[in-house]
């Protein structure tokens, strides 16, 4: 595939699949909160794509995260089909669709975070950038969590789906530590890859 196409491809798939997640949805209001995040990151790509091309990489990161997020959404983060069987068959106490959803949410923003500031910023790579790189993250799992609490506040018990709790009182710091855990492993995993495709840019 042509390296220009390439982004189209993903765009194309990401917009299948919101309109698969928007078709039924168990709940349109969890729907519309989970899916928002979603809809605005990719208004803001296309609106920038000219301007500021990202890496490959990044784009196929963030069309998966998008992915996750209108899953989500169109089951809730509690109801997803097959983190429903594995909390059976594994005898879970929750479904863990969460989880991994949290976990994207630190790996995905982690890439894009080290992409702009290397791109934008004097910075090197280094201690410093990895260490930026995951308070970046932290700070989008915060406000993110920031959010969830603003819409239960003013939705009341319709938001009851959006905050996903499943009964755990340690959510909150759960899913924030599994944003830090992602962060760190994109860094870990990906950087020379990522720095590989940065030094193919034109």
């Amino acid at each position: 595939m042509r390296t220009e196409s390439r982004p189209a491809a993903l765009l194309a798939l990401v917009a299948a699949v919101f309109v698969w997640s928007a078709i039924g949805p168990y709940d349109r209001f969890t729907w519309v909160l989970e899916v928002f995040p979603a809809v605005i990151g990719v208004a803001v790509l296309i609106a920038t794509y000219r301007r500021f091309r990202l890496t490959d990489l990044v784009y196929l990161l963030i069309a998966v995260h998008a992915i996750i997020l209108m899953v989500g959404g169109h089951y809730t983060y509690a109801r997803v089909p097959p983190f429903d069987w594995l909390k059976e068959v594994l005898h879970f106490s929750r479904n863990h669709y969460d989880r991994v959803g949290h976990f994207a949410q630190g790996f995905v923003p982690a890439m894009i975070a080290r992409e702009v500031l290397l791109r934008t910023t004097p910075l090197r790579r280094g201690k410093m950038l990895f260490f930026l790189v995951v308070c970046v993250c932290l700070a989008v799992s915060a406000a993110y969590e920031l959010l969830e609490w603003t819409g239960a506040e003013l939705a009341g018990a319709r938001a009851t789906d959006f905050l996903g709790t499943q009964g755990d009182p340690w959510d909150t710091q759960k899913d924030m530590a599994l944003a830090l855990l992602g962060a760190a492993s994109a860094l870990l995993l990906l950087s020379r890859l990522h720095d590989r495709r940065l030094a193919a840019l034109p």
